[in-house]
């Protein structure tokens, strides 16, 4: 079924709905997991369109949805699909909410006496708290393609690590925590005691299916672990865990274009080319790119256009 989590009125005689489908399962009895260990119908919350620009969650949430309408009788539980926290933005290709240029990643937990994007982030914070988890769907930028991987603040790190595998992802990115803004949606979430788990995947304003169906399986994979789904699911390898002072930040020095000469997502070693920045105007090679350590180049640059401190890639070292 779906519901509205939040309506407002729009100076232009529109209305602002954030909706969210809402899949109940008509399955009696968990498939172990914690739903057996304790006597109780787990939901779980799959959030996306946070950022308007990043569209790789539209898929999920529309083959999440098609699995899980299918095969209701294999559904102990709720499984609540959130696909445009921010309709605004995606409507209109901008990152933020158009006319009130804010990143709603930097509103929450928000609150109901505040402006609308407040009263939207506070009204969205209410109505996923209390999941046993919620999974929190980010693509990349248009400039950067990322490699399928969780992102983890080291302070929630204790009980998050031990589910971020089961989302057939490559790696699991563990921060410190002085590098995590605590008005996003899955720290704020955190905070309040519902276990959230931030994807990045793909590249903005685009859909890579191949992450999609992966992830698709990755939450039907975490559907069984808490004993809310009894069908099959894919299960992929162990992913990479990551810390910090394990990632080599590759950026230009020169201006040009970017022309990348490694492919993303495969092994590195040290001193290997990545790519070249080229001058068009004067036809000539401004900079080699080579990486600096022996890793996984999980990170590389999409959009050509680079300037002295552009970001064109990561690289995670010690990876056996």
């Amino acid at each position: 079924m779906i519901e509205t989590v939040f309506s407002a009125e729009l100076p232009v005689g529109e209305r602002l709905l954030i909706q969210k489908h809402r899949i109940v399962g008509t399955a009696c009895a968990p498939f172990g997991g914690e739903a057996a260990t304790n006597g109780t119908q787990p939901r779980i919350a799959v959030v996306t369109g946070i950022h308007g620009d990043e569209l790789e969650g539209q898929f999920v949430a529309f083959e999440l949805g098609r699995v899980l309408e299918e095969n209701l009788d294999l559904l102990y539980g709720t499984v609540d699909v959130y696909p445009a926290i921010n309709p605004l933005g995606i409507n209109s290709i901008e990152r933020g909410v158009p006319m009130f240029d804010v990143d709603l990643n930097r509103t929450f937990p928000g609150t109901s006496r505040g402006d609308l994007t407040e009263t939207l982030t506070a009204a969205v914070m209410d109505d996923v708290s209390g999941a046993d988890v919620a999974v929190d769907i980010h693509a990349s930028n248009i400039f950067l393609r990322e490699m399928p991987q969780v992102r983890i603040n080291e302070l929630s790190a204790e009980s998050l690590l031990p589910l971020a595998p089961l989302l057939n992802v490559d790696y699991v990115w563990v921060h410190a925590s002085a590098t995590v803004l605590e008005s996003t949606f899955a720290y704020a979430l955190n905070e309040r005691g519902t276990r959230t788990l931030v994807v990045e995947t793909g590249v903005g304003m685009r859909i890579t299916e191949e992450y999609g169906k992966r992830l698709t399986q990755g939450v039907l994979r975490l559907a069984a672990h808490l004993g809310a789904w009894g069908g099959d699911f894919e299960e992929r390898p162990a992913p990479i865990i990551s810390r910090d002072g394990n990632v080599s930040y590759l950026n230009a020095n020169a201006e040009g274009i970017f022309l990348p000469r490694a492919e993303h997502g495969t092994m590195v070693n040290e001193g290997q080319l990545i790519g070249i920045v080229a001058d068009p105007l004067m036809g000539r090679l401004r900079e080699r790119i080579v990486a600096p350590t022996s890793g996984l180049l999980f990170t590389l640059r999409e959009y050509p256009v680079v300037y002295p401190g552009s970001l064109l890639g990561r690289i995670l070292g010690d990876v056996q």
